[in-house]
């Protein structure tokens, strides 16, 4: 099945040059002049090899016939991260190194959507937003303008996003898992 350029996120699989690739990380790029591209960081399913590909907004890709199915997160060790199948209780395991950055998002019981191509699992997509909780985060400089400051702040699970000056540490916010970009503020 063919899809735009563009409709490529993060956990999806692709087929380019002749392999099958994970997409680890998308940047979408309008410059002042020219056309707008999608930065993908792509990762050999087969060879394990990394590659940083641009694809033109109007250029199409090949996604395979793949098997997304819901799975949920049980548990990790140091290798691999392990989900089962909610209807057949089946449990499947994944590599850190297919997973990357994405593990640190992963919680018990999180569903998530796996790709497997021939039963083989080739790829993770976690839900577009997900509710983390503020471990520490700076106290408000006063003077500062609201409108155009934002002030780091460090989650349970150790990732570091920017947010508005108003939340405080042990606040709860929704974050977007593609871009790691505060969403908003829990009540």
């Amino acid at each position: 099945m063919k899809i735009t350029a563009i409709e490529i996120k993060p956990g999806m699989v692709i087929e380019h040059k002749n392999d099958y690739w994970t997409v680890l990380k998308t940047q979408h790029v309008k410059p002042g002049k020219g056309g707008a591209f999608n930065q993908v960081e792509l990762k050999s399913v087969i060879r394990g090899t990394k590659l940083n590909e641009r694809f033109r907004s109007s250029e199409t890709v090949e996604k395979p016939d793949v098997d997304e199915k819901k799975f949920n997160y049980i548990y990790s060790d140091d290798e691999n991260c392990f989900f089962m199948d909610n209807k057949s209780f089946e449990q499947i395991s994944l590599p850190n190194s297919l997973i990357g950055e994405n593990k640190k998002l992963l919680r018990e019981n999180l569903e998530v959507t796996i790709s497997l191509l021939d039963e083989k699992p080739m790829g993770l997509e976690l839900p577009k937003n997900l509710e983390c909780q503020i471990d520490t985060t700076d106290s408000v400089v006063k003077g500062q303008t609201a409108a155009s400051s934002y002030k780091p702040a460090r989650l349970i699970n150790g990732l570091t996003v920017s947010v508005p000056p108003f939340i405080q540490s042990g606040d709860k916010i929704i974050i977007d898992t593609r871009t790691l970009e505060y969403v908003k503020k829990v009540s």
